[in-house]
């Protein structure tokens, strides 16, 4: 059978050739006579393979040296808690609300200390990200957060919120290394790897050093201070290494394609190819503001859920998979990240005007 057009959120498609060269070395990585998967973390392979990883990510992102790079579990939404428990100190934290995974965020801060909802976009169904240049940050806030690509939504911060000179928090994970980022931003930028670089299971924190210390909320179990990775290396326990392994796979194939800046080109390049359809046709529509449209996630409708849930249907037959909006939204979503060739892109909308032709 032949590969299909997977326009999943996550797990989501990963380039053919990383998928290729693991399958090679899957019996026997590099003369070691075993898998990476059965590999002891401790080893002088294992160790090679996670360093490089951290390296080539330092490299793709140009991440300063007083920012560590930790490779976690739990996935984002652990460092939901993870997050205030380490940063929390003053018990206070501003969070702006464009999206489900916001919002469980925001919930779960609540838990810990005073999180405050500066800004949300929730009147209009998180269809658009609010104006975030004078916003009524706390005085005490240790930090503000945001979700930078809304993946259900299909909404980006395409401006950074004026922060007033608090520490930023944002989780990128569905926009992760899908364009060049200044670090030096962010206190802390972190996001779960099954969307855009590398297998479910993994979750990356890129975390300013000054922001890892001893002193978390008292009962934090020692996995989930900062300190215990940092001081560790990400292998204080066993790490998930043969995710982590794909994802240095990932990072090469990044570099290999010419890094940041080649993506955010190609990217532009595949959504301009969908929402310019999107804005001529005459049976689907997007849902997002155009000015806050993500490069990653294009949800779109007809309008009624019968013809939605026709679209997707034959689509799938047509080897499009995935294209089904998320639950809480309806529609379609087309997520279309780094390893989506652009000719994914074209074929589908090809398919879209075929089925507009017959449906309209």
């Amino acid at each position: 059978m032949s590969r299909v057009y997977n326009f999943s959120a996550g797990p989501a498609v990963l380039p053919e050739e990383v998928l290729k060269e693991a399958a090679d070395e899957m019996l026997d990585y590099k003369g070691t006579g075993m898998s990476v998967m059965e590999m002891s973390h401790r080893s002088k392979a294992y160790d090679t393979i996670i360093k490089e990883a951290e390296a080539d990510l330092r490299e793709i992102m140009n991440i300063p040296d007083n920012y560590k790079v930790l490779f976690l579990q739990g996935g984002a939404s652990q460092q939901f808690a993870m997050i205030p428990m380490n940063l929390m100190k003053n018990k206070v934290a501003d969070y702006i609300v464009t999206g489900q995974w916001a919002k469980k965020a925001f919930q779960e801060a609540s838990i810990y200390g005073k999180a405050n909802k500066i800004a949300s976009s929730e009147d209009e169904t998180f269809s658009y990200i609010p104006d975030c240049s004078d916003l009524p940050v706390s005085e005490d806030a240790d930090y503000v957060y945001i979700c930078e690509n809304n993946t259900i939504y299909g909404t980006k911060f395409h401006t950074l919120p004026n922060t007033k000179g608090k520490t930023l928090v944002s989780d990128v994970s569905s926009c992760f290394l899908s364009e060049p980022v200044d670090v030096t931003k962010y206190g802390i930028i972190y996001g779960g790897v099954q969307k855009n670089i590398g297998p479910a299971g993994v979750v990356i924190v890129i975390i300013r050093e000054d922001l890892i210390t001893e002193d978390t909320l008292p009962g934090t179990p020692t996995m989930l201070k900062y300190k215990t990775h940092a001081d560790n290396d990400s292998l204080y326990n066993t790490p998930p290494a043969y995710g982590i392994y794909i994802c240095g796979k990932v990072f090469k194939w990044i570099k290999k394609q010419g890094g940041l800046e080649a993506m955010k080109e190609h990217n532009e390049k595949k959504a301009a190819i969908l929402y310019n359809f999107l804005d001529e046709s005459k049976l689907f529509k997007g849902t997002v503001r155009k000015e806050d449209r993500s490069l990653m996630n294009v949800p779109f409708v007809t309008g009624d859920a019968e013809l939605d849930a026709k679209f997707v249907k034959e689509a799938k037959e047509a080897g499009f998979e995935n294209l089904k909006g998320h639950r809480t939204v309806g529609g379609m979503r087309a997520s279309i990240y780094n390893a989506m060739p652009i000719e994914g892109v074209e074929k589908l909308v090809e398919f879209m005007k075929k089925f507009e032709a017959e449906n309209c």
